[in-house]
């Protein structure tokens, strides 16, 4: 639910943007070795226009394209906006097996950069399939959202203790929504996933291709299950990395997640009590963070990377939670200790000249459109807070759930596409999660797979971190051979989890 974040990559304490194989067994073979059945005849779809390709301008190996898609799949003959995509061609054509989607998630992440680099995926991967990755709409090059910067900047923490606060948050959530859609136009009103699996149905079929491999990460996995719901005879392979579950409730969403980030910090905690090269090794960190969590409620905590400025309590969860994406453990550890026990600072925080400035911030149309969140007023709100905290002493709630629901407070409009199991697949389907996820529960991948039923395989990655492909050989070679072989590793199969380590150590 979240971006493919690179390793090493330093922690701060802003909050992430809300806005990566043992023992394999062949498989029954199906008539066709595809996820649904025989394709119907293709038809293009005159709502659509064609593919306008060229050059990529940041890589010239790359074709970038342009379509033309209705705003309103219900009206296609209604306003129209224009989906960017990336396609970075095959190495080796004469054994070429297709096009791979590609979706790393978000939402608001940008898929035509996931084309752009090739350092990703394997080189076999490179070698076999043209890697088409679609910018969703509103993110990225595709008719973006954009938003005022400063009132962006302007969210209330979602820590809210009193009803005031939480009016108010509703009143900026509002203010918010009319600020974005003023700016950006009628995709405002259809960011939702439905919408976007329409395009990239779209684009298939401006493709040409009868079937498409699919591997979407964190919420493009949402994106890879609706589409494969609505379009079960177009997939060939589907690989869901991080795993949204869009069956869960507000209370599972917000507990589940919670479960998921405190688990990451007890991992950190426990990697440090072992790791000799950890710089609080032998200290007790939950005290050391209690106290930390005690200055930043005060407003006595100064950032130890922007002093004397302070960081408040939802400021510092979120950096731990930042941290636990990759997870960057060393520079964490760094990071309390300078926050524990700060060096002097002279002087002020430098002044930064004010510029009116606009961001993209497709992240709160997407959510609220795709998943239904209701509290229950203030004091459903307060009820779910207490509760999260004693399920999760330290992080006390999922930063990442936290912004979700608290994002789409008062809104008025009601979600078109909202929660529900997601109907059996028709083919073998990979499922990957790591255990230790901080931003999709590994329950949430149990609970797909489930739903997804006797053609799905989960593959567990016994280690940390978010996005498991990048995070071992052990899956990433699993993924491959599924992408490249349609074969599945056997049932029950995990991968060991892989040590981090310091950021510049190979």
């Amino acid at each position: 639910m979240g971006p493919v974040r690179a390793l090493g990559q330093p922690v701060t304490a802003a909050i992430l943007t809300l806005t990566t194989l043992l023992g394999y067994a062949p498989q029954p073979a199906l008539a066709d070795r595809s996820i649904g059945a025989p394709p119907r005849v293709l038809r293009f779809d005159p709502a659509v226009g064609p593919i306008r390709w060229s050059t990529c301008p940041e890589d010239d190996e790359v074709q970038c394209g342009l379509i033309r898609v209705p705003v309103d799949w219900t009206v296609p003959s209604g306003p129209q906006i224009d989906v960017q995509l990336a396609r970075s061609p095959a190495g080796d054509p004469a054994r070429k097996l297709g096009v791979l989607m590609v979706n790393p998630g978000g939402p608001g992440v940008s898929a035509v950069n996931l084309a752009l680099d090739h350092d990703y995926f394997g080189a076999e991967i490179r070698r076999r399939f043209d890697i088409v990755g679609i910018d969703p709409r509103g993110v990225g090059r595709s008719a973006p959202i954009l938003c005022d910067q400063d009132l962006v900047d302007a969210k209330p923490p979602p820590l809210y203790a009193t009803e005031a606060e939480f009016q108010r948050a509703e009143e900026y959530n509002r203010r918010l929504a009319a600020d974005c859609a003023g700016r950006s136009g009628p995709v405002y009103e259809h960011a939702d996933t439905i919408s976007v699996v329409r395009d990239m149905e779209a684009v298939r079929m401006a493709l040409g291709t009868d079937r498409i491999s699919f591997f979407g990460a964190s919420y493009g996995t949402l994106l890879g299950q609706l589409y494969a719901e609505r379009y079960p005879e177009r997939v060939r392979a589907l690989v869901l990395d991080s795993v949204m579950d869009h069956s869960a409730g507000v209370d599972a969403f917000l507990t589940q997640t919670a479960d998921a980030v405190q688990g990451a910090f007890d991992q950190f905690v426990a990697w440090c009590a072992r790791d000799d090269r950890c710089v609080l090794r032998g200290r007790d960190i939950p005290a050391m963070w209690a106290e930390l969590m005690r200055r930043a409620t005060a407003g006595e905590l100064a950032d130890p990377y922007d002093p004397p400025s302070r960081i408040d309590t939802w400021e510092l969860i979120s950096a731990a939670f930042s941290a636990f994406y990759d997870p960057q453990w060393y520079s964490f550890a760094h990071y309390l200790e300078e926050a524990y026990d700060p060096e002097p600072t002279a002087g002020g925080r430098r002044a930064l000249p004010v510029l009116e400035d606009l961001t993209p911030h497709s992240f709160p149309a997407v959510i609220c459109q795709d998943w239904s969140l209701p509290v229950g007023g203030f004091t459903g709100y307060r009820d779910r807070l207490r509760a999260l905290a004693a399920r999760a002493p330290q992080m006390r709630a999922s930063p990442l759930a936290l912004t979700a629901v608290s994002g789409c407070l008062g809104r008025s409009a009601a979600p078109v596409n909202p929660q529900r199991p997601i109907p059996a697949a028709a083919g073998p389907v990979l499922v990957v999660n790591s255990r230790y996820d901080p931003a999709t529960a590994y329950p949430w991948a149990q609970q797909v797979a489930r739903q997804l039923g006797p053609s799905a395989r989960l593959l567990t990655y016994q280690g940390w971190g978010h996005v498991a492909y990048k995070h071992s050989d052990c899956v990433s070679a699993a993924v491959d051979r599924y992408l490249t072989d349609l074969v599945l590793p056997a049932d029950g199969t995990s991968c060991p989890a892989v040590e981090p380590k310091p950021f510049g150590v190979g």
